[in-house]
């Protein structure tokens, strides 16, 4: 739908939390069809182009009031269809496909003038005791407070441009570094992120539930440009989100400092397929996403 650095280089409210929360505040629609209808806004983005987390999070807000009570996501698996147009609103269309003993399954679709610009499955269960385990976090990674800010980064840039990139509603502290202006360091296809909000967010687990949605998609793609070395500010560099998986494990705080661990495992015929295990401050895994690109690198 849009690369994800125009989520970090646009001016924002003067509060971007607020702006975030803005957005993940849906209108229950006075209209109905044999859908649940509810309507949008957007954050004002740059290119004009509808930011993927964005309608990611707006989706599952969407599908997550049409259940019931206590009945929390695990799953969702999207398609972005069209660029949406971010000076206009989005419709969201909630079908309630199932709803079973355990489980329930929903399916949004995201409209523009009536035209759909995003789809998505989602899954929903009670909370239920069961089998566990999980991956472990890996070792070696500093604190985010071992990390340099993002301004650190940002040196020799017009006063104006730093705005753009720092005006956003989530502090990103990469490992090893950005890749916003240059790509430094061995070209892997692998990063980790440390994400949280920039202010604190309401303790309703719904809204960081969504919150982590829209974070989801903000640098996952890098670890297939950091392989190449090719940064986000490459003139002519065309990367566009095809779908995105997420899968919701144990609850976890987006204002608390998060983990996002990244990796590419193949790119190929123009696309690349980026991986993300999200994980607690305490090392709990929160969340695994998976997500297809279209990247196209000036020859």
């Amino acid at each position: 739908m849009t690369d994800a650095a125009q989520s970090l280089e646009e001016p924002l409210d003067r509060d971007p939390v607020a702006a975030l929360l803005a957005v993940l505040d849906l209108a229950d629609s006075s209209a109905r069809t044999t859908e649940d209808i509810f309507t949008g806004v957007s954050q004002p983005m740059p290119l004009g182009r509808v930011y993927g987390g964005q309608v990611l999070a707006q989706s599952i807000v969407a599908a997550e009031r049409t259940t019931a009570e206590g009945r929390i996501p695990h799953s969702m698996h999207g398609y972005f269809l069209r660029p949406g147009d971010s000076s206009k609103g989005i419709t969201f269309a909630v079908d309630r496909i199932h709803d079973g003993r355990s489980f329930s399954t929903r399916r949004t679709q995201a409209f523009q003038e009536g035209v759909p610009i995003f789809s998505m499955i989602s899954s929903f269960q009670d909370e239920d005791p069961g089998i566990e385990h999980q991956q472990p976090a890996p070792d070696g990674i500093p604190g985010p407070e071992d990390l340099p800010d993002l301004e650190d980064h940002l040196s020799g840039l017009h006063p104006v441009s730093k705005r753009l990139f720092l005006d956003r509603p989530v502090d990103l502290r990469h490992v090893p570094s950005p890749i916003y202006v240059t790509v430094e360091g061995e070209r892997v296809p692998r990063q980790a992120v440390w994400m949280r909000s920039c202010s604190p967010l309401p303790d309703d687990p719904a809204v960081h539930r969504a919150a982590l949605a829209y974070v989801s998609d903000l640098t996952i793609q890098e670890s297939i440009l950091r392989a190449h070395g090719v940064p986000w500010a490459t003139p002519g560099l065309k990367v566009a989100s095809l779908d995105h998986a997420m899968w919701w494990h144990r609850p976890g705080r987006i204002d608390d400092w998060l983990l996002y661990v990244q990796e590419s495992p193949s790119a190929r015929g123009g696309r690349g397929l980026a991986t993300g295990r999200i994980y607690s401050r305490d090392g709990a895994l929160v969340a695994s996403v998976a997500q297809e690109i279209m990247v196209r690198i000036p020859a």
